[in-house]
């Protein structure tokens, strides 16, 4: 499985393209570049998947779509956030289309499928309601629930740093130490790297 890792939005959001063979999957397209949409132009995209419904992460859902044909997966508890994209955009003065409604949600313990490829579905809330994040022996991708050194903001509705905390202790510390993690922003990890060295995990 390749994954491919693409630049957007003024937030400098990572938008990842995992792709086995020609068929692909979409993880937060938060604007569909033109880098992004000739990349895509040579692959079978199974579906969108938003890891979570901040402006910055779904931003480019419509677009996406309207390429793609692909169908939109993300989890019911930010269905919210995801139909007041254009007005997260206002707030933060980047405008966004609002997106698709999604065409299934992801629930905690579902599996999502790329050739042999099987990742399982985890709810991690805490930076959003709804986030998820997607876990296959030795790769997760985890949205904006961890970083290189630090967590996810906590201060936007629906946040919790408590309940981050405890989504990252339970949901992503049981993985392997060398999983290389795949966030939302920033460079890649690993679990291990984390667990030691985050001052927000270190004890």
């Amino acid at each position: 499985m390749e994954i491919a890792l693409f630049p957007v939005t003024p937030f400098y959001t990572n938008c990842y393209v995992l792709k086995e063979g020609d068929e692909a999957i979409v993880i937060d397209p938060g604007e569909l570049t033109s880098e992004l949409k000739k990349y895509l132009s040579d692959c079978s995209v199974k579906m969108i998947i938003n890891t979570h419904c901040h402006c910055d992460h779904c931003g480019g859902n419509a677009d996406t779509i309207n390429v793609t044909k692909a169908p939109l997966l993300c989890h019911r508890e930010d269905l919210p956030l995801l139909r007041s994209l254009p007005d997260q955009g206002r707030m933060f003065g980047v405008p966004f289309p609002a997106s698709p409604e999604p065409d299934r949600f992801l629930e905690h313990g579902d599996t999502v499928e790329l050739g042999a490829t099987v990742f399982q579905v985890r709810h991690t809330p805490g930076h959003s309601p709804g986030h998820i994040v997607l876990v296959t022996p030795g790769v997760a991708i985890v949205g904006d629930v961890l970083f290189a050194g630090s967590v996810g903001r906590t201060d936007l509705p629906g946040g919790s740093m408590t309940q981050l905390l405890k989504s990252i202790r339970e949901q992503l510390l049981d993985l392997d130490d060398d999983t290389v993690v795949y966030s939302g922003h920033g460079p890649v990890t690993t679990i291990g790297e984390e667990r030691v060295s985050n001052p927000f995990l270190v004890n």
